[in-house]
């Protein structure tokens, strides 16, 4: 059966994950992995998790499967962090998934029971993984201008004109902040140009959000989903919890959805938890055990919020210092885009070709959009990674 298989091209992100091991130049760097990095370069396993893990191993007393829709305690903790006081709780449901994107995968194959002719528009460009995940289920996308490559700006006028013309009906993919690969988010502002639009052309919101609280703050972050929430009969939301939490391998995430009235919400419940039944059965306890501990004890999260806060600074704080030492050994190239973008992810807005050059003659990796994890700059390598680029530009 399997001859007839063809093998599949590699990912580019996993491809680079390898070359960086295997490089042997103690002065590589590696801009290119979605994970964050602290000063010292490690991924660390915040203190509020672990404080939580050590409640959590003295006071569990089971494995047993959880339900179909996790752990009720985390998806109430989730619906506050993403909702507040948004929505009325009668109009929402929200399920534990396996990370983020499990979250999108659900979300796809709920879509597509309600209706499997829709389109879902998302941004060009967006992260590389929506069109596997959402595409591969059977989705059919459609790219909306988002990123402006030459004047890394957002494409607010195009975007808007685009969606005014999208049918009714079509669901609308937009990163809740932080947005990746570009890390510009829209000012309040345009988010407001964006609702009104959704609500004019009656389009269903989709909103992805994986960097809650490395953009403005914990609580400022999903300032669209709770506009919208007051606004729209209908909207879905898929949370990850790897990067604000740390906790890329427990694979934790939630999905949300909106729904016109209390029944369809019982119509909606149903349905999502057979569909989960039918692809992985129940999601993994652990991760979202500690997220919902976390979430629900004052003190850890006051903590949690501390540890977030800190992430965010620290990306800020790189970016200011890389764009110095950028205007500094580049004269006449204008990197200011680096300031102006929020989280991890940017554009560093330099050729293939020059990507290719970083890697071959300084060990520096990341993707050939030249798309980079700012994670992975810190006060030791900004130096090296700054002389680097100016040697290839």
């Amino acid at each position: 059966m399997f001859e007839s298989l063809q093998p599949m091209p590699a990912d580019a992100i996993l491809g680079l994950i390898a070359e960086h091991r295997d490089d042997p130049r103690p002065e590589k760097i590696d801009l290119g992995v979605g994970v964050y990095r602290n000063a010292a370069g490690e991924t660390p396993v915040l203190d509020t998790v672990k404080k939580a893990e050590r409640r959590l191993l003295e006071s569990q007393t089971t494995k047993a499967y959880i339900g179909t829709a996790g752990d009720a305690s985390f998806n109430a903790a989730m619906q506050d962090l993403t909702f507040a006081d948004s929505a009325p709780g009668d109009r929402l449901v929200t399920i534990q998934t396996p990370g983020g994107s499990g979250s999108l995968r659900v979300a796809a194959g709920m879509l597509l029971r309600a209706h499997e002719s829709v389109s879902v528009w998302a941004s060009e460009p967006t992260w590389a993984n929506h069109a596997p995940l959402l595409g591969g289920a059977g989705l059919q996308l459609k790219p909306y201008p988002y990123y402006d490559a030459e004047r890394h700006v957002i494409r607010i006028d195009a975007m808007l004109e685009t969606l005014r013309a999208a049918p009714q009906g079509d669901v609308i993919l937009l990163h809740g902040c932080c947005h990746n690969p570009s890390g510009l988010d829209p000012t309040e502002d345009e988010w407001q140009a964006i609702v009104d639009v959704v609500i004019e052309r009656e389009l269903i919101p989709f909103i992805d959000i994986a960097y809650q609280g490395f953009a403005r703050s914990v609580d400022d972050d999903p300032f669209v989903i709770r506009e919208l929430a007051g606004r729209v009969p209908e909207l879905v939301v898929a949370n990850s919890c790897s990067k604000n939490f740390g906790l890329y391998r427990d694979r934790v995430g939630a999905l949300s959805f909106l729904t016109a009235d209390g029944a369809t919400r019982d119509v909606v419940s149903s349905q999502v938890n057979n569909y989960v039944r039918t692809l992985y059965s129940v999601p993994p306890d652990h991760g979202a055990a500690v997220v919902s501990m976390i979430l629900h004890d004052p003190d850890l999260r006051s903590d949690w919020i501390d540890e977030v806060n800190e992430m965010r600074d620290r990306l800020a704080d790189m970016r200011v210092l890389f764009n110095a030492a950028l205007v500094e050994k580049t004269p006449g190239r204008d990197f200011s885009h680096l300031v102006r973008a929020n989280g991890m992810f940017c554009f560093l807005g330099i050729s293939a070709d020059q990507v290719q050059r970083l890697k071959k003659d300084y060990g520096i990796y990341m993707v050939d959009s030249s798309r980079i994890n700012v994670a992975g700059i810190t006060e030791d390598n900004v130096g090296y990674l700054s002389d680097a680029i100016a040697a290839v530009v």
